[in-house]
């Protein structure tokens, strides 16, 4: 008896390491929460954090090697890939703390109250963050142009703001929502030219095909434009007669760098414009009213 005593291995002895890590934390509810457990939780969570980072990064670098990949496409791969993982991660957190996801029926029932009340607006941004992802008619890189008088280039589409960025070089964000609810011109959903009119007046003196060739050799002298021939060229129009002046209107068609800066091509066709017209000895006429003063008459006395 004393022999087989002998022959069974005593239990080893619990190191200080392995104490420390399965001293409890939290109990009650039907789970021990540990500090080995907690660690756990916590490295997978950072595991599927990191996971995330380096598939962004060689997506990223995947689209830098190859040009022909849609980059708008690898974007919404890229950001679905982020929300995936981190979910991944608090499942796989949740299972290795040891706490059951049953318990958080009540907890989601709770969460849908407050989404109901005071959450509404950050799902609202959420959801519509989610639509932008999958919708087309919207993605990075797009020159777009809001109610709100917001305009510039999209950045990032993030869960609850897009970022966009102003030919200022200033980032606005643009809650989600306003994307999906309000009117959006988007300038470069399909292909990268638009046409621009520039309105301008002359006295009405001057020679109509005159001002015709002075807007034309304006057009030339701007690199803005795009050259292209047919429905595409350039034209000059006969709009108004206006009170003291001829109203006409330059139209032109704008290349792909013109239509991320409007303001900017603008400007230099109101330049050139001036130039030639001066060029030409076109008269520019200012605003004239006519004004008769005329003296009040004496009232006769009724005799």
């Amino acid at each position: 008896m004393l022999l087989a005593a002998a022959l069974i291995p005593a239990e080893p002895a619990a190191t200080p390491v392995s104490e420390w890590l399965s001293r409890p934390l939290f109990h009650g509810g039907g789970f021990d929460l540990t500090v080995g457990s907690l660690a756990a939780a916590v490295l997978l969570f950072c595991l599927c954090v990191l996971l995330s980072m380096l598939v962004r990064q060689l997506l990223r670098r995947y689209a830098r090697r190859y040009e022909h990949v849609n980059l708008s496409s690898i974007y919404v791969f890229g950001r679905l890939m982020h929300y995936l993982l981190l979910l991944v991660g608090v499942l796989l957190a949740l299972n290795a703390s040891g706490i059951p996801i049953a318990r958080f029926t009540v907890f989601a029932g709770a969460l849908g109250v407050g989404l109901g009340f005071g959450l509404q607006a950050i799902f609202n941004n959420f959801v519509c963050g989610v639509v932008l992802l999958f919708d087309r008619s919207l993605k990075v890189g797009d020159f777009v142009d809001l109610a709100s008088g917001v305009h510039g280039r999209v950045r990032d589409i993030h869960i609850r703001a897009t970022r966009i960025t102003t030919n200022d070089d200033i980032d606005v964000l643009v809650p989600n929502s306003e994307f999906v609810n309000g009117r959006v011109v988007n300038w470069t959903v399909r292909e990268g030219f638009r046409r621009l009119k520039v309105p301008f007046h002359v006295a009405y003196a001057s020679d109509k095909e005159t001002v015709r060739q002075a807007a034309l050799q304006a057009v030339r002298e701007v690199k803005f434009t795009l050259d292209a021939e047919g429905d595409k060229a350039p034209q000059v129009r006969l709009v108004a007669f206006g009170e003291w002046a001829l109203q006409f209107e330059l139209v032109v068609w704008l290349n792909a760098d013109a239509t991320r800066r409007p303001g900017a091509a603008l400007a230099a066709y109101n330049w050139a414009l001036h130039d030639a017209l001066l060029a030409h000895g076109i008269t520019i006429p200012l605003p004239q009213r006519d004004v008769q003063l005329r003296r009040p008459q004496r009232a006769i006395p009724v005799s």
